[in-house]
């Protein structure tokens, strides 16, 4: 498919003691970067540890969040110029539960984006629908995706962005879109991009699937052609999180 695979996993506000951290970063340690691209999300408080342990590994360190504006008087925030310093590159930005919860609308997300790669960073930017959305078909589903990515249309880098597509219906609900949904979701978005913005950036961005992956459906997940990774949340705690990574280097 001509797209490197691309892995993350995503701790979210994981794990509850520093003594557990170790166990953690081995899961990641333990993955086969040869083939894939993979990188690890970890609460902010654990941000540099990770960077230190991971230091050689292969894997990337992803923060789960940054701000808009940089370093200043923005309590409670994280800035781009912080995690270069701490030698990260990426950050991910746009999760459901980010916008669920914290209320992030597209326009600050937009907004965010355009920080981010000023500042020489790359992103993960997550997208997707909820079962309502869901449960009245395709053409639906993409109106919301459409919705969530036309406001970066302009900053779809290939080489910068990666979209990680979420249903948030299957987000640690153990239901997991199957890989006929998934592949026809991640085609429409593709053909939205090329649509929209171009076929080239079609062709070669990379979109991520991130709904309750895990070792078992993976390698279904992997075979479709427009999947070309995952965002992983709960498995990501555990050591089957490497097998992931082989199932979709395989492909």
């Amino acid at each position: 498919m001509g797209r490197k695979p691309i892995v993350g996993g995503n701790w979210k506000c994981n794990p509850d003691s520093f003594s557990k951290l170790d166990g953690l970063i081995a899961n990641i340690k333990a993955c086969d970067t040869s083939k894939c691209d993979v990188y690890v999300c970890p609460s902010p408080l654990h941000i540099q540890y990770c960077v230190d342990k991971l230091g050689g590994s292969g894997a990337m360190v992803c923060p789960q969040n940054c701000n808009f504006k940089g370093t200043g008087a923005y309590t409670g925030e994280v800035a781009c110029e912080q995690l270069k310093d701490l030698g990260v590159e990426w950050v991910l930005i746009g999760h459901s539960e980010r916008r669920e919860y914290f209320k992030e609308s597209d326009e600050l997300l937009a907004t965010k984006l355009k920080y981010i790669l000023d500042q020489g960073m790359k992103c993960v930017f997550c997208i997707g629908e909820k079962l309502d959305v869901r449960e009245k078909g395709l053409d639906a589903t993409m109106a919301v995706c459409a919705e969530q990515l036309v406001q970066i249309k302009g900053l779809l880098d290939p080489a910068k962005v990666v979209i990680a597509y979420e249903p948030v219906w299957a987000i640690g609900t153990g239901v997991t879109a199957t890989p006929e949904q998934a592949q026809e979701t991640h085609k429409a978005i593709r053909e939205w991009i090329a649509k929209n913005v171009s076929a080239d950036c079609a062709g070669a961005v990379r979109i991520q699937y991130g709904g309750s992956a895990n070792a078992k459906n993976a390698p279904d997940l992997s075979a479709c052609p427009d999947i070309d990774g995952f965002l992983v949340g709960g498995a990501s705690l555990k050591p089957e999180f490497k097998d992931i990574v082989a199932a979709i280097s395989k492909c």
